[in-house]
């Protein structure tokens, strides 16, 4: 019989064709590149690099053909622009003219100190900031990745949780100088006051991300406290914090239980503004002869007011948690709670 072919690699694709052209580079050359990156996106392309550490020559090819294909498609335009148009019109201008027209249409590019804290895990943070004001706590948490502050959040004292969580949804806008402050007594170093717009973080939104990563016991503890200094903006964190779309993180059962309870006629109205995909997964826990006569009624009904289907979404939603809060269902997202 004929020698069977050796079969062609695969071509590497994402982290892993860009971990071989990484480890292409000298030491140099590659630490350049990885200082340019976000903290994620380093531990993602050292993972990749150890996994292609004995990659083979045809990948190493395509891994390099993929990379000049992609680089042909981009120009060069946008390498070193700022000292080029900052050289141009200090040319044009002079220096003193020029920067004051750079003053005001340079696009903010403010490199903070904050930065560093997503470099550092949760305890560090915690330990950083557990002395200080609930205020600078809200900023700092409202500056991290909902899960990251969630996690720096339970692990500050319980008797300020609710309060960081509180002026995080009410925090509004923070100024340049507020946050130059904030990093210097964060740093304990200098800081050079940088006069600017105002930065937007915090926000019902914000605070609803950091809870739907908290741990349940702690959860209901912060909303219950919550709700007894400012009930509006308690209910307000819990709707965002649990919305319609998010019945598709439910597990078949517990979805199932939920429908069998949901009047026919307000369930028609919710689906008519749901995605096909919430839609299939809802039909998939009920009887086909149901699924049938919903979908059917979703036709037939046309054209219905959004204020109607938010309305009906926000019932469901409002027996959902109901029964969670019952123990009749688990509305899914945090299945690493046991009791």
């Amino acid at each position: 019989m004929p020698e069977a072919a050796s079969a062609t690699p695969a071509a590497l694709k994402g982290s892993a064709a860009a971990a071989v052209l990484l480890m292409l580079f000298n030491e140099d050359e590659a630490a350049q590149i990885l200082s340019r990156l976000e903290p994620d996106e380093v531990r993602q392309l050292g993972n990749a690099m150890y996994d292609v550490a004995d990659v083979e020559v045809d990948e190493v090819n395509q891994a390099l053909d993929h990379f000049v294909s992609k680089a042909k498609k981009r120009t060069t335009i946008g390498y070193g622009a700022t000292q080029h148009i900052r050289g141009a019109m200090t040319k044009a201008l002079g220096e003193e003219r020029a920067e004051t027209i750079l003053a005001r249409i340079t696009p903010p590019t403010r490199s903070t100190q904050l930065e560093m804290l997503k470099w550092m895990d949760a305890k560090e943070i915690a330990s950083l900031i557990e002395a200080e004001h609930p205020q600078i706590m809200a900023i700092v948490l409202a500056h991290l990745e909902a899960p990251v502050a969630a996690d720096v959040l339970q692990l500050l004292p319980a008797e300020y949780q609710e309060e960081i969580v509180y002026r995080i949804a009410t925090l509004g806008p923070v100024s340049n100088e507020a946050l130059d402050d904030l990093e210097q007594l964060l740093m304990r170093g200098p800081a050079t006051k940088k006069q600017g717009a105002a930065s937007q973080r915090g926000g019902t939104v914000e605070a609803a991300a950091i809870m739907n990563n908290v741990r349940k016991d702690n959860e209901q503890r912060i909303i219950k406290a919550l709700a007894k200094r400012d009930k509006m903006i308690a209910q307000t964190i819990e709707e965002e914090m649990f919305v319609f779309d998010n019945l598709i993180d439910m597990d078949d059962k517990n979805l199932g239980t939920l429908m069998r309870t949901v009047d026919s006629q307000v369930l028609v109205v919710a689906l008519k503004g749901a995605n096909e995909v919430l839609k299939a997964k809802i039909f998939a826990c009920m009887s086909a002869r149901a699924a049938q006569a919903i979908a059917d009624e979703i036709e037939e009904r046309g054209p219905i007011r959004l204020a109607e289907v938010i309305d009906a979404q926000k019932l469901i939603i409002g027996t959902a948690r109901r029964m969670a809060d019952a123990g009749t269902i688990m509305l899914g997202g945090k299945g690493n709670d046991f009791v």
